[in-house]
């Protein structure tokens, strides 16, 4: 079966937004082949520097024939609305319609059958649909077209069994309002579908001609073009290890970098060079993100750990002379940033860390929430309150705190904002600051994602407990929220930060009530909050191996957000419910709630109401009381204790009880005083149970 091959070569694509853009054009292609009955048996997506390219194999050759049914009026509905179905549906008259009967009388049917159309005549419009379909976050525009894309799209090869389809898209015309789209014969400015591409942009640009894929894709690597940037990224991680391994260095690890320089090239050939030892007395993280952020390059260490004085990067040129004048350029480059950082180094150790901090009056933070300032004070009062809980000193907190921000006026974070606190530190320790201070005030940003290492020492754990319960509750209290599409102020990151906090450090606090003590700008929607930081906990928890069923059973037990008590009880219901006690009385808590739902219904009240032992006149019931007293004695001592398993054991103690009760009593007697009574029992049972957990809630 026949091969569909899609290439669109365009100007450079951001690294950025070459994978995502490579799976939306699978998807919107898939998508559209799947809904025209020519769906392929493999696909591959290959995305880089200058091009996206879509191959899908045994691709049918026709597209099957398919009916479309539209259901009309019954036969006996008035003339008017079967005259508006015939006219709607095409049918010349009621005779061409089908009668079929419904249950609910003769129904017409417009049944129209459509035979299939050979690929090559559906293919070219559904390719165009899919190339307009494809979303940017940053899109170009033609100077006199509709067409927007992010960057100039400078041929498409659309080659279905070895040949090119017909037709092409256009890119519309602004100024008549002509929409961009497919056109069978391209006309003005648009583009025709074809089987040309080119290589290198340097060292192969000439035009390529191509039949299939197999072909494409060697006659790129024959032009200095590595497709599958799976490839290139080997490529360029073996390079620099075997770069650095030949200094007797290794490469610092860096994916995201790796990632990024994958798609800056397509020919990746990967040279050392070195760093002028007039630098390397600057704090590392300065050197390493001066050569991460502005020239993409990767750092290299010594055996003992220490920041060598080489850096490799990749070029996307072989050149004669073996890149030595790529090298040497790059080195220049490099000497010129890191002149720019010893300056700024050198002009911020000039002052103590607390007069950069006088210019926060002047930063906004956000615009209802006033100055940065500002915000150092809300964080300092909120670190002091949580000083003693997390076991740190107060003072060294409060000191921490009111240095934590002072950075973001210093020059070198202002040319490198990631390094925010990291040079509060340095700078703190140059200051004779107290370790403990200069080390949290680095650390008060950390957690900052789920690879990020989450503080431990506490006046760190305080601070950053601080920073992130105000920055949750201010910007929710100022209407920020997250959505589906986006969380621009960070909200889940600050919520997971607070979790990772708490549940890494073991620490026993209420969030319940540490979001109503955080000083907040202005009212602040607490249940939201409250809501938002429950659904991040639920996710922790479930990525963790416990069911979505049994966190809501414990979260809901009595309302309190103690993440790690809501951890200790999910480890113990977990065991509870894997023994055969906990199995059964599962079901027969059910068993009760079920029967207590009703009558609570069909009485219109609550049935809690104290047991009356005069009035238990069965000794099964009799039997379930006493157990049910010395359980509720047991397991509240044990609750007590914040021992959750030993006071799930002790529930154990009413199965058989409650079995014979079920076996022998009727709940619903006829006596009103009996029946009243023996539901306070299943009450009982129910009040118990669910000040552990919302049994209820758990599946199965």
């Amino acid at each position: 079966m026949p091969q569909l091959l899609i290439e669109l070569f365009s100007e450079e694509i951001p690294a950025r937004m070459q994978a995502r853009a490579g799976q939306a054009l699978q998807t919107l292609v898939c998508d559209r082949l799947a809904g025209a009955g020519l769906s392929g048996s493999a696909v591959r997506v290959f995305a880089g520097l200058r091009r996206l390219t879509l191959v899908v194999e045994e691709v049918p050759e026709r597209a099957p024939d398919r009916t479309e049914e539209r259901k009309g009026p019954r036969i006996d509905a008035p003339a008017a609305a079967i005259e508006g179905f015939l006219k709607a549906s095409g049918l010349a008259s009621v005779d061409a319609a089908e009668r079929r009967d419904t249950g609910k009388g003769v129904v017409l049917f417009a049944v129209t059958h459509i035979p299939g159309r050979p690929a090559v005549e559906v293919l070219p419009a559904l390719i165009a649909e899919a190339i307009l379909a494809l979303g940017w976050p940053k899109s170009m525009r033609w100077a006199h077209g509709t067409m927007s894309w992010v960057r100039p799209l400078r041929s498409i090869i659309a080659l279905f069994d070895g040949a090119p389809l017909p037709g092409g898209i256009s890119f519309g015309d602004s100024r008549s309002g002509a929409a961009a789209g497919y056109t069978p014969v391209v006309a003005g400015a648009g583009l025709a579908y074809g089987a040309v591409t080119y290589g290198h942009r340097f060292l192969a640009p000439a035009a390529i001609e191509v039949t299939s894929f197999a072909d494409y894709a060697e006659r790129l690597a024959a032009a200095k073009v590595v497709l599958d940037p799976v490839e290139r990224r080997a490529r360029i991680e073996a390079g620099a290890a075997a770069l650095a391994a030949s200094a007797g260095l290794t490469v610092v690890p860096d994916p995201a970098l790796l990632d990024e320089v994958t798609g800056l090239v397509e020919w990746p050939v990967p040279l050392i060079g070195r760093i002028d030892d007039a630098f390397m007395d600057l704090p590392p993280e300065v050197m390493t993100t001066s050569m991460r952020s502005h020239q993409k390059y990767f750092a290299c260490r010594t055996a003992e750990g220490a920041l060598a004085n080489r850096f490799i990067v990749v070029s996307n040129m072989e050149t004669a002379d073996g890149g030595a004048a790529i090298v040497a350029g790059n080195e220049r480059v490099l000497r010129a940033r890191l002149s720019d950082a010893r300056f700024f180094w050198d002009q911020d150790r000039r002052q103590p860390l607390e007069e950069f901090g006088r210019q926060l009056a002047d930063r906004v933070f956000h615009a209802k929430l006033g100055s940065v300032a500002e915000r150092v004070g809300r964080i300092t009062d909120l670190a002091r309150s949580l000083a003693p809980v997390v076991g740190a000193d107060p003072d060294l907190v409060v000191r921490a705190a009111r240095l934590a921000k002072c950075d973001l006026a210093a020059g070198m974070v202002g040319e490198f904002p990631e390094l925010q606190g990291v040079m509060g530190r340095y700078y703190a320790l140059q200051q004779a600051e107290r370790p403990e201070v200069a080390h949290a005030i680095a650390d008060h940003y950390a957690p900052a994602g789920p690879n990020d290492r989450c503080p431990t020492a506490p006046v760190s754990v305080a601070l950053a407990l601080a920073d992130k319960l105000d920055h949750l509750v201010n910007l929710m209290a100022a209407g920020e929220r997250a959505t589906g599409s986006g969380d621009p102020f960070g909200l889940r990151r600050a919520a997971l930060g607070i979790l990772r906090l708490i549940r890494e450090n073991g620490l026993r606090l209420d969030l319940r009530d540490w979001l109503q003590r955080v000083p907040a700008v202005h009212p602040a929607p607490l249940e939201a909050i409250r809501l938002f930081v429950v659904e991040r906990l639920t996710v922790v928890l479930r990525d963790a191996g416990h069911s979505a069923g049994r966190i809501a059973a414990v979260l809901t037990a009595d309302g309190a957000l103690d993440p790690v008590q809501v951890e200790a009880r999910l480890t113990a219901l977990a065991g509870f419910l894997g023994s055969d006690d906990g199995t059964n009385l599962l079901a027969a808590y059910k068993r009760a709630t079920n029967i207590l739902r009703i009558e609570e219904k069909r009485d219109g009240k609550s049935l809690d109401r104290p047991v009356d032992p005069g009035l238990l006149v069965d000794e099964a019931e009799q039997a379930l009381h006493h157990a049910l007293e010395a359980m509720r004695a047991e397991a509240a001592t044990a609750m007590a204790a914040e021992d959750f398993s030993a006071a799930m054991a002790a529930f154990g103690q009413v199965r058989a009880p409650l079995d014979r009760f079920f076996d022998r009593v009727t709940v619903n007697a006829d006596d009103a005083h009996l029946r009243l009574n023996r539901l306070a029992l299943l009450a009982l049972i129910r009040a118990t149970f669910d000040r552990v957990a919302q049994f209820g809630a758990i599946d199965g």
